[in-house]
C-alpha cells in the first residue's frame, strides 16, 4: 500500500532553534520575514527516520558511546550503487560530520598555508570563506553565463589557471550550488585529466546529487574517468535529501589509496571520524526505506519551481527564474530590474519582506540575482509571488 506524504502541511518552526526562522533577526535585521532562505526544507522529515529514532530513544534510556551497525554502512553502498552508479568498497568510505566540515578538514590536510584552491563563481559562500579563512589563496575561475539561465564551466580558463596559479585543490560542486547544474560526465571527464595532469586534488561536493529534477541524472566525479577516482575526495550526505541537517551526518568516499589512507589515518587518530548515535540511525533508515518519500518530494518540488517559473513569467516583469537541474533552489534573476545590490536586497527584504539569500554572496557573476528555496509548502510560494508583486 502506498503512503501518500503530505508536503502541504505547514509546519511551525519557529522557535526551535531553527536557523531559517529564529536567526531572521541577526541575519536581516527584522523578524517579520517569509523565510525562504537556508537550504533545508520545511517538509516534515520522513516518518521512517522519525521511527528509528524514536525506537532507539524511547527503547533504551541510556545513549552511550557508539558503534555503527554493519547495515549503516551499507545501506550508504547501495544507495550510492543504486541511485547514482557509484561504486565504492567499505574501506573506501568513511564518516565525515559534514560536508562543509568535511571540506575543512581536507583543505587543512591536503594544502598548506599560501597554497592557492581554485572554486568556480558564482559557488556556495563557505567555499571561498573556509580557503580564505585558513590562510589559502582563492583563485576564481568563474562560470560562464550564456543568458537565458545557461551556465557553462570554463575549461579553458580551467586548463590555463591549473598551468599558471599552479594550485593545490580545486572544489566541484555537483551539481553546482546556486544555480543547480547538474554537470555532464562529458565535462567531469575534461575537469578530471585536467587536475591528474597537472596534480590537483578535487574536493567533489555532492550534497544535493539525491535531488536530480525533471528527469536529469547525476554523474558522480569519481566514476566518471580513471583520471577522477585518482584525484577525487568525493562527499556527500543524507542531509539535503532527507531534510535532517542538525543531525550531522555525511560521508566520505576516496578511490585512491594514496590519498585515502594518509587523510583516514588522520581522521581516525584526531577522533573525527566517529558517527553519532543519531546520525547513523537516521541515515540507514532513510537510504533503506526513504526512497518512496524522497520521489514524492521530488515530484512536488518539482511542480513547485514550475509554478515559481511561470509566475515570474507572466507577472514579473524583470525577474528569470532559472530552473534548477537538481535540487530545490530557484536562481532568480533580477538584472532587468536595473537595482543595485543593496536596492535589490531592500526590495526583497524592506518591501516584500522576503527572506532570500542574495545572488552577492556567492560571489562574482552573483550580482543582481537572488536564491529562492522551493523546498516548501506550495501556500508559502503563493504569497511570496504576491508579496513581490507588489514590492516591485
Amino acid at each position: 500500500m502506498t503512503t501518500n506524504y503530505d508536503f502541504d502541511k505547514i509546519v511551525d518552526r519557529s522557535r526551535t532553534a531553527t536557523v531559517k526562522h529564529d536567526a531572521l533577526q541577526e541575519e536581516f535585521g527584522r523578524s517579520d520575514l517569509l523565510p525562504l532562505w537556508v537550504a533545508d526544507m520545511d517538509f516534515e522529515v520522513c516518518p521512517t527516520i522519525t521511527q528509528a529514532l524514536s525506537r532507539r530513544i524511547e527503547g533504551n534510556h541510556i545513549y552511550g558511546y557508539t558503534v555503527p551497525s554493519p547495515g549503516y554502512w551499507q545501506s550508504i553502498i547501495d544507495w550510492q550503487a543504486r541511485r547514482n552508479g557509484f561504486g565504492f568498497t567499505r574501506d573506501e568510505l568513511t564518516f565525515i560530520p559534514g560536508v562543509v566540515t568535511g571540506f575543512g578538514l581536507a583543505l587543512n590536510f591536503f594544502t598548506r598555508p599560501g597554497d592557492k584552491v581554485v572554486i568556480q563563481e558564482p559557488v556556495y559562500h563557505p567555499f571561498r570563506r573556509l580557503i580564505a579563512g585558513n590562510g589559502r589563496r582563492v583563485v576564481n575561475n568563474a562560470l560562464l553565463n550564456r543568458g537565458n539561465g545557461c551556465y557553462e564551466m570554463d575549461l579553458e580558463g580551467l586548463e590555463r589557471i591549473f598551468k599558471q596559479e599552479e594550485p593545490r585543490m580545486m572544489v566541484l560542486c555537483n551539481p553546482h550550488n546556486p544555480i543547480g547544474i547538474a554537470w555532464p560526465a562529458s565535462v567531469l571527464r575534461q575537469v578530471a585529466s585536467l587536475a591528474r595532469k597537472h596534480g590537483v586534488i578535487v574536493f567533489d561536493d555532492e550534497i544535493h546529487s539525491d535531488l536530480m529534477l525533471y528527469g536529469h541524472k547525476h554523474a558522480a566525479f569519481a566514476a566518471v574517468s580513471d583520471d577522477a577516482a585518482a584525484v577525487a575526495l568525493t562527499l556527500g550526505a543524507p542531509t539535503k535529501t532527507f531534510n535532517i541537517a542538525g543531525l550531522e551526518s555525511s560521508w566520505c568516499v576516496v578511490k585512491n589509496p594514496d590519498l585515502r589512507k594518509p587523510f583516514y589515518n588522520w581522521l581516525g587518530t584526531n577522533e573525527l571520524n566517529s558517527p553519532t548515535m543519531v546520525a547513523t540511525l537516521a541515515t540507514e533508515a532513510a537510504y533503506t526505506c526513504g526512497e518512496p518519500w524522497l520521489e514524492q518530494c521530488l515530484h512536488y518540488i518539482e511542480a513547485n519551481v514550475d509554478y515559481v517559473a511561470a509566475y515570474c513569467r507572466q507577472h514579473l516583469d524583470g525577474i528569470v527564474a532559472v530552473k534548477p537541474q537538481a535540487s530545490y533552489l530557484v536562481w532568480l534573476d533580477c538584472t532587468a530590474l536595473g537595482l543595485s545590490h543593496e536596492q535589490l536586497v531592500s526590495l526583497f527584504v524592506d518591501k516584500a519582506h522576503l527572506a532570500l539569500n542574495d545572488g552577492a554572496m556567492f560571489g562574482r557573476g552573483g550580482e543582481g540575482h537572488m536564491r529562492l528555496n522551493c523546498a516548501t509548502p506550495r501556500s508559502n510560494l503563493v504569497e511570496a509571488m504576491r508579496r513581490l508583486t507588489d514590492a516591485i
